[in-house]
C-alpha cells in the first residue's frame, strides 16, 4: 500500500484544456517577400543594406513620413527577414517600441522571441518575454502566460524556432511568480508530449515549493517526474516523463528541510533509493542536517560512515553540517576532529565553519577558544552573523569580561553591514548595570533606541536593579514611574 505520508500530498487540480491551446505547431502563414508590402521591403532593404551609423536616422524619417502605419504584422514580416542576423533583428524591436512606432501585440512579441530562441540568445529572449508579460496587451489579462503560450505555440514553426522556447516562457513566468500560469503551461506541453527541460522542472518544484509550501511542490514534482503510485502495484509501478536525477531529489528535501517537515526529507531519501538514484555529498549533507537537527548525531555519524564508504569526498557542506551537528550537542573536541580533517582534505573552511566552532565553545562555556576562533575570522575577513556575535558577547558578559565584550562590539559595528541585535545590547547593559557602570549603561541605551530597539521592561529592572545596588532611589522612582507610563 501507498506510504500514508503520501496522502499529505498538494496536488493542484487538473482544469480541463482548452481546444483552442491545442493548435499544432503551425506552419509559415506569413506571404513571401515578393508578395510582401512595399514597407516591409524599404525597412527590409535600410536595415540590411544600409551600413552608416546613421541608419537609425534614416528609418525614422521613413517611417514618419510613410502613409502607412508599421503594424505588428509588419514587424514580423520585416523581423523574420532578419532572423540570420537575431542581433540587428532585436535592436530594430527597441527601436520601434522606444520611439513608440508600433503598437505591438502577441504576435510580434512572439516573432521576435522565437527568433533570439533561435539564435540561443536565451537571456535576451527571457527579457522579451517579460516585456511581453508585462505589456498593455497582457497586463490585465487573467491568462496571460497561458494567452503568450498559445501565440508562441502558433508562430513556433514559422520562426522555425528552438524547443527550449517554452523553458524560457516557464522560467519568466515563475520569475514574476506567475506559478499557477507555469503549472498550466507545463500541463499542456505534456498532453503534446513535449517534457520541459529537467533544470525547468527543477525551478517550477522550487517556486511552487517557495510559494505554496513543499508539500506542494512535491506533488507537482511526482506530477512533472511522473512518480505517480500505481493503485495496485503500490510504489513499485511508475510512468517516466523526465527522470529526475540526484539534483531533483536534494532540491525538494532542501524544501522540505526548510518548512521543518523532517518526516518528508526522510521520505524523500527513501524514494530516491527505490527510483535507484545514487545519492551524493549534498544529499548526505541534507540527511546529516535532518538527523542533527533531530538531535541524532549518532544516526549522522553513521551517514556519514556511510558516504566515505561508497566513496562519496565531502565537501565543505558535509563537513559544516557534521561540525554544527557535534558542537549543538556540546561535543566540540568531535568538532575540532572533523575540522582537522577538513583541513589534511584539502577542503577550505568558511566563514560558517568558524560561526559553529564559536557557537560551540559559547555553548560549553569556553569563552576563550571562542575569541580566538573569532579572531581568526576577523583576518580572515569573514563577518560572522549577529546570532554568532550574540553568543560571543552574551558568553564574555557571563564571564563578567564586559570590557572585551564592549571592545568586541566597538570594532564590529566599524563594519557598514553589522548591525547589532537588541539582545546584544541587552547583555551588554545588563553587565554594565551589574559592574555598577551606570553612565556607560545608559550611553549604550540611547545608541539602543537609536537603532530602533524600544526599552521594554526587561531593559527598565535592569537600570532599577544598577541604581539600586548605587543606592539611588531617586533614580529608581523615577524609571519606575517612566517604566509604568510607557506602558499604559
Amino acid at each position: 500500500m501507498p506510504n500514508p505520508i503520501l496522502n499529505r500530498i498538494i496536488l493542484f487540480p487538473l482544469k480541463p484544456i482548452k481546444p483552442h491551446f491545442l493548435y499544432s505547431f503551425s506552419s509559415s502563414a506569413l506571404p513571401p517577400p515578393s508578395d510582401q508590402p512595399p514597407l516591409v521591403c524599404s525597412v527590409v532593404s535600410l536595415l540590411t543594406h544600409h551600413r552608416s551609423k546613421s541608419r537609425w536616422s534614416y528609418l525614422r524619417s521613413l517611417l514618419s513620413s510613410s502613409p502607412d502605419d508599421l503594424t505588428p504584422a509588419h514587424f514580423s514580416q520585416i523581423a523574420l527577414q532578419l532572423k540570420s542576423n537575431p542581433h540587428l533583428a532585436l535592436r530594430f524591436f527597441f527601436f520601434t517600441l522606444h520611439n513608440s512606432l508600433c503598437s505591438h501585440n502577441l504576435q510580434s512579441y512572439s516573432t521576435i522571441i522565437h527568433i533570439l530562441a533561435r539564435a540561443r540568445l536565451k537571456s535576451h529572449a527571457q527579457s522579451i518575454i517579460r516585456i511581453a508579460l508585462r505589456s498593455p496587451v497582457l497586463l490585465n489579462h487573467s491568462n496571460s502566460s497561458l494567452k503568450l503560450f498559445e501565440m508562441l505555440t502558433k508562430t513556433y514553426r514559422e520562426c522555425n524556432s528552438a524547443p527550449f522556447v517554452f523553458d524560457l516562457l516557464i522560467k519568466s513566468c515563475l520569475e514574476l511568480k506567475k506559478i499557477d500560469g507555469s503549472i498550466e503551461i507545463v500541463r499542456m506541453l505534456s498532453s503534446r508530449g513535449i517534457s520541459p527541460q529537467i533544470s525547468t522542472c527543477h525551478d517550477l518544484v522550487s517556486w511552487v515549493s517557495k510559494c505554496k509550501g513543499s508539500l506542494a511542490g512535491y506533488g507537482i514534482f511526482r506530477e512533472v517526474f511522473g512518480l505517480r503510485a500505481d493503485e495496485t502495484e503500490g510504489m513499485g509501478k511508475r510512468v517516466r516523463r523526465v527522470r529526475p536525477n540526484v539534483h531533483s531529489f536534494n532540491n525538494l528535501m532542501v524544501h522540505f528541510f526548510k518548512d521543518g517537515d523532517l518526516e518528508m526529507v526522510l521520505e524523500t531519501w527513501a524514494e530516491m533509493e527505490r527510483f535507484g538514484c545514487v545519492p551524493n555529498g549534498y544529499s548526505y549533507s541534507i540527511l546529516m542536517a535532518v538527523y542533527c537537527e533531530e538531535g541524532k548525531i549518532k544516526e549522522a555519524e553513521k551517514s556519514w560512515d556511510e558516504m566515505r564508504v561508497k566513496g562519496i569526498k565531502p565537501d565543505v557542506v558535509a563537513y559544516n553540517t557534521i561540525i554544527d551537528g557535534f558542537c549543538k550537542t556540546g561535543e566540540i573536541e568531535k568538532a575540532e576532529e572533523f575540522v582537522r580533517e577538513m583541513e589534511l582534505s584539502g577542503v577550505d573552511g568558511t566563514c560558517v565553519t568558524s560561526e559553529h566552532l564559536i557557537n560551540g565553545y559559547c555553548g560549553i562555556g569556553d569563552i576563550d577558544s571562542a575569541i580566538l576562533v573569532y579572531r581568526d575570522m576577523c583576518r580572515k575577513n569573514f563577518s560572522p552573523e549577529v546570532s554568532t556575535m550574540d553568543a560571543l558577547i552574551g558568553g564574555l558578559c557571563e564571564k563578567k569580561r564586559v570590557s572585551e565584550a564592549m571592545e568586541i562590539m566597538k570594532i564590529a559595528v566599524r563594519n557598514a553591514s553589522f548591525h547589532p541585535s537588541k539582545n546584544t545590547y541587552e547583555f551588554l547593559i545588563k553587565a554594565l548595570c551589574e559592574d555598577g557602570n551606570m553612565e556607560e549603561a545608559l550611553k549604550l541605551q540611547a545608541k539602543m533606541v537609536g537603532k530602533g530597539h524600544v526599552p521594554d521592561p526587561k531593559i527598565y529592572d535592569t537600570f532599577i536593579e544598577g541604581y539600586m545596588k548605587l543606592g539611588d532611589e531617586q533614580m529608581v522612582t523615577r524609571l519606575r514611574k517612566e517604566m509604568y507610563e510607557t506602558q499604559k
